[in-house]
């Protein structure tokens, strides 16, 4: 797998997008494009098909060389022996978390990403010994109804102090990732830019092909 630092394309399974497709497939379209890393998200699912979810996409992500990351769930995380989870500020300091220490668990214990939406919660999930902090939403985005954008100034503030590596996220599509590499970013989450292509692989391909250059 490659370092976090090395990453630059983030892309997801995300069951509200799945229009029908298996996931296992739609993950190996998204790996095949070279995504960097695959993060299943599976709201509203319950633990066990989120496992079945999780066993169907897990081994293509790891033998397409990507980093696999689940969403929410500490707990079955841990026990599916996950690379990695992540984790809203809700999810974790909302809940009394301090660091990742705090989290439960005596066996295998996946690194953490956490979610942030202001410089201070940045700052915060830094000290919490988050291993990447996503920084979003940049633009209104259907996938997070409700919560305002950060705008391009938090991009520019995370490019300026960041101290772990971090991803924009939130309404980025082919139209503005221009400007949200000009703000700072080196690394985007995408969902919907990729997941409503008719060419998964294709639209992968060429996203990660912008962040290369």
């Amino acid at each position: 797998m490659k370092a976090w630092v090395d990453c630059r394309l983030y892309a997801f399974v995300d069951t509200a997008y799945l229009d029908g497709r298996e996931p296992a497939e739609l993950a190996r379209a998204l790996c095949g494009g070279g995504a960097d890393v695959l993060q299943v998200r599976a709201k509203g699912w319950g633990c066990d098909a989120t496992r079945r979810l999780v066993e169907a996409v897990f081994p293509v992500v790891s033998g397409a060389g990507a980093r696999m990351v689940l969403n929410d769930d500490w707990g079955l995380g841990c026990e599916l022996g996950m690379p990695c989870v992540h984790l809203g500020q809700e999810d974790f300091f909302d809940a009394g978390h301090v660091t990742r220490d705090d989290l439960p668990g005596d066996g295998h214990r996946p690194e953490l990403g956490l979610s942030s939406h202001a410089p201070g919660q940045f700052v915060r999930a830094e000290a919490a010994g988050a291993a990447y902090v996503a920084v979003g939403p940049v633009f209104a985005t259907p996938t997070k109804p409700g919560r305002p954008a950060v705008t391009l100034d938090y991009v520019r503030w995370a490019a300026a102090h960041a101290r772990v590596p971090w991803f924009a996220i939130g309404g980025i599509q082919g139209s503005n990732l221009d400007a949200v590499l000009a703000a700072g970013a080196t690394r985007v989450c995408v969902v919907s830019a990729l997941l409503r292509q008719p060419d998964v692989e294709a639209a992968t391909r060429a996203l990660r092909g912008r962040l290369a250059g």
